[in-house]
């Protein structure tokens, strides 16, 4: 069952909502269309659909909830990451086992918050995974970060050259091969060129994986504390959708 799509308003945070209990999406729609800014745009009750779903409404968030059916639910958050790497992803979740939450995390979930949170926790985990940062909820322990080892940056194996990092930074900003060839003053097939040797030294499958891999390196995680209290800190965001070329 789908909510009408009204049309977009400005400034608007459009939310599609996927979870597999009936009652659970209707609680999800009040408390998406309650909330200032946000507005619910669809509710596909089956995985398949949601894909589908995000095609047409377009959405800057998604909902999803992490139950029974978990290893397909992350399966498809990693698409949604793929295809839309734009749109901020939040899971409600049962489980407050720590290797849950990074298994959600590593899938590309932008906040893991328990399915009992507010309307206020979850509109703002919505906000701060659209601005790039990582929301746990509040009462689930997390083990300290001294405990945690630290994770390496993500340095491709052969260095990129000077150009090829220029043209990286162009693509974490969304720019088309048109556009980076305006801004770098090269023409579009030189473009083309480093984006292949970039994409070949990443390891990278396409652009949108490419810029994937380096951003979840940069990436903080801002992990909410016992009493509420929240760490955030400023993180790299693409501001526009990766263009479907090479």
């Amino acid at each position: 069952m789908s909510a009408p799509m009204a049309s977009t308003a400005r400034g608007v945070t459009r939310v599609l909502l996927l979870a597999d209990a009936p009652v659970l999406r209707r609680g999800l729609v009040s408390m998406i269309n309650e909330t200032a800014g946000m507005q619910s745009v669809g509710t596909p009750g089956e995985l398949r659909r949601a894909m589908t779903l995000a095609e047409s409404a377009r959405p800057d968030a998604v909902v999803v909830e992490l139950g029974q059916g978990r290893a397909a639910t992350l399966n498809a958050c990693r698409d949604l990451r793929r295809r839309f790497p734009r749109v901020a992803i939040v899971a409600l979740a049962t489980s407050e086992d720590p290797a849950v939450v990074n298994e959600a995390l590593a899938a590309g979930v932008g906040g893991y918050l328990l399915i009992n949170t507010s309307p206020t926790l979850l509109g703002w985990a919505i906000l701060a995974a659209r601005a790039g940062r990582t929301v746990v909820d509040p009462q689930i322990r997390r083990v300290e970060p001294s405990a945690t080892p630290a994770a390496k940056p993500f340095t491709p194996e052969v260095p990129l050259t000077r150009r090829e990092q220029d043209v990286l930074d162009e693509l974490l900003q969304g720019q088309s091969n048109r556009a980076i060839g305006r801004n770098l003053f090269i023409s579009e097939d030189t473009v083309k060129s480093h984006v292949k040797a970039i994409l070949r030294k990443l390891g990278a499958r396409d652009r949108a994986h490419a810029v994937s891999l380096v951003l979840s390196s940069r990436n903080p995680v801002c992990t909410c504390g016992a009493h509420g209290t929240v760490r955030t800190e400023e993180s790299t965001e693409v501001s526009a959708e990766i263009p479907a070329e090479i």
